[in-house]
């Protein structure tokens, strides 16, 4: 696990896995109230726990956002809560109800499309996402203040990120969402419409590089 800066106050944790040329993405936001954004699975909560505790010091986790469910996205959410019982977990209603199916977390803070989360120095907007592969409402999260969207399985690029942070057209990157990422055309329709007036300066998505727009 490499633990990369892209910002000043926001770090990619990036895990690398040869045999499907992809990346697994986890991402502190160590602002007033910091935020992790995805918790890995079980094994990598467990590698990425210390590195996440070295980065915050004395500080409180206050968030876990996470878009969908799935396992890379939430399966170590048990762990993190065990150690950060204050934490909250963000997400949709739909992976809410998973969560407390599976004896996971009972006590989700729901955030719908359109919503915010505020803290004294970050805003989230959560946008409907319908994830693959049951098109199950997710969500993926624009902090409004610094333009980044955490984009959850949208716009991953394959291979081990060389360099760590690579440019984006946005409107290429938007018109670009493929029937193999979301395959109602209608919902994908709805998505490429709500992104795409967006003022996105970074995106950091859940697999591939952290990506800028004009680098």
């Amino acid at each position: 696990m490499e633990a990369i800066p892209v910002l000043e106050d926001l770090t990619q944790f990036q895990s690398y896995r040869a045999p499907i040329d992809l990346t697994f993405n986890q991402y502190l936001l160590a602002g007033s109230l910091p935020i992790l954004v995805h918790t890995g699975d079980m094994d990598t909560a467990g590698e990425l726990e210390p590195r996440v505790r070295s980065l915050l010091g004395s500080r409180l986790l206050a968030f876990i956002v996470i878009s969908h469910f799935e396992s890379d996205e939430c399966g170590g959410l048990r762990r993190w809560l065990d150690r950060f019982p204050e934490a909250s977990p963000v997400c949709s209603e739909v992976t809410a109800r998973q969560l407390a199916g599976f004896g996971i977390s009972r006590t989700a803070l729901v955030r719908k499309p359109g919503e915010l989360l505020e803290a004294g120095d970050w805003t989230l907007e959560f946008l409907a996402y319908p994830a693959e592969m049951h098109l199950w409402e997710g969500l993926v999260a624009f902090e409004r203040r610094r333009r980044i969207l955490f984009s959850a399985d949208l716009f991953i690029r394959r291979g081990l990120p060389r360099p760590a942070i690579q440019g984006l057209v946005w409107r290429d990157e938007v018109e670009g969402i493929s029937p193999a990422q979301v395959p109602a055309p209608d919902a994908r329709a709805a998505l490429q419409t709500t992104l795409a007036v967006l003022p996105v300066e970074y995106v950091a998505p859940g697999h591939g590089p952290f990506l800028k727009a004009g680098a």
